[in-house]
């Protein structure tokens, strides 16, 4: 993989075999897996009441909480198949339809250089945008590479229930 950092995201389809992703997103998807509210999407500042989401925190390096989550062990596949040398986050996210493609706040992970991915568990027309106006739909199995120290934004759907993908952040 050439290197990622101040580069143009990298888009990968398929990129996990499709056992593997099916056992993902039917953990995921399932009656069982825990969601989180959260009032805001990309920034604390941002006050915009159609700017909410839910997570699953699934490993924290960055507080020193290491691994949060029970479910930690769906990630292996990902993980190995990244070659992590670090993980500093991994998170899972949850955006509901509200009937309408709204976009979030522009923002950056984490102030420092380091590698990232967003892996989509479904197809939808939501996407991940880019400040050089990239934009990128979510579809299921799909990987985007990207310097997530760089500004860009998620939105919502509009043909699904929700768009759901998992964030990772890493060396």
């Amino acid at each position: 993989m050439k290197n990622l950092f101040n580069m143009k995201p990298i888009v990968q389809d398929n990129f996990l075999p499709q056992a593997e992703y099916n056992h993902i997103k039917k953990e995921i998807f399932g009656e069982f897996f825990p969601w989180y509210f959260h009032n805001t999407v990309a920034t604390k500042m941002d006050k915009n009441v159609s700017h909410f989401f839910w997570t699953h925190m699934f490993f924290n390096g960055y507080e020193n909480k290491g691994i949060t989550s029970s479910f930690y062990h769906l990630l292996n596949p990902i993980i190995k198949k990244l070659k992590v040398k670090a993980l500093i986050r991994a998170k899972a996210n949850l955006y509901s339809n509200q009937s309408k493609i709204i976009e979030h706040d522009i923002h950056t992970d984490y102030p420092f250089k380091h590698k990232g991915i967003l892996f989509s568990l479904n197809t939808c027309n939501g996407f991940t945008e880019f400040e050089d106006k990239t934009k990128i739909q979510s579809v299921e199995n799909r990987v985007i590479f990207f310097d997530p120290s760089l500004p860009h934004h998620s939105s919502t759907c509009t043909d699904a229930p929700t768009r759901v993908n998992i964030n990772f952040n890493y060396f």
